[in-house]
């Protein structure tokens, strides 16, 4: 029997595991940032929608917000939302995954509900359901203090649109509502810019645009570059995250 000696990589090759069969598990750094998208869509829908509270262009156009509210603010933020539960960033997955379904569920009720329900009451449900998504914005706010200074701004304009809507409504006083539609562009210029850091950002691979990543309660959890989550602390990021009305 003749003997053939081995070289050094036929023994290295001996000793490499063979890799198991199926799908390939790809890693949550592999996948893009999904926050740009969910904030962009967020910030759109909300100005569009803000411009119609505050009164600026005549409310017979008001319905051009549904289109928006299901196909970008709804389903593209609620898309962004699943994206962060695969990046294992909880706060991200949570805000985008809520408030694109804050966005569908506005779309049903502003073109199915509100038109049936009696005229002389309708305003304390729409005050409801506005002040209820205001709870959810202010605890949101307190976890955002461990993201960015740019998203900790969104969800603090957020809080104020949504309490003076609500107060609007309520006291259905149209004067109230019109501000809280200025504030309201106020929140989705804020989101916007968060939005354009995230992508400007990321394609640039350096920080062009500066998005303040806070140190409030820094204990090792979380993102170290203000991304909100509860994963690993990635390399060189500079995501922001973030997402309604």
């Amino acid at each position: 029997m003749a003997y053939v000696s081995k070289t050094p990589d036929d023994a290295r090759a001996d000793t490499r595991e063979e890799e198991p069969a199926g799908p390939r598990l790809i890693s949550h750094r592999e996948i893009a940032d999904p926050a740009p998208l969910g904030l962009a869509a967020f910030a759109m829908t909300t100005v569009v929608l803000s411009v119609v509270n505050g009164d600026l262009i005549p409310a017979a156009l008001a319905t051009v917000v549904l289109p928006l509210a299901l196909f970008y603010g709804g389903l593209a933020q609620l898309l962004a939302g699943m994206w962060e539960f695969v990046r294992n960033n909880t706060f991200g997955a949570l805000a985008f995954s809520s408030f694109g379904a804050f966005w569908l569920a506005y779309a049903g009720y502003a073109r199915f509900i509100a038109p049936g329900l009696p005229k002389s009451t309708a305003y304390q449900a729409t005050g409801l359901f506005l002040a209820v998504w205001g709870f959810f914005t202010l605890y949101m706010l307190v976890a955002s203090l461990r993201t960015t200074a740019a998203v900790a701004l969104v969800f603090l304009t957020l809080f104020v649109t949504f309490a003076i809507l609500a107060s609007g409504e309520l006291a259905q006083n149209t004067q109230i509502v019109k501000i809280g539609g200025y504030v309201g562009i106020l929140t989705g210029a804020v989101a916007w810019y968060a939005s354009f850091a995230g992508v400007t950002n990321a394609t640039w691979k350096r920080t062009v645009l500066p998005t303040g990543p806070l140190e409030l309660g820094r204990n090792g959890l979380g993102h170290g570059d203000g991304a909100g989550g509860d994963g690993q602390r990635g390399e060189a990021r500079t995501e922001t995250t973030a997402p309604g009305r």
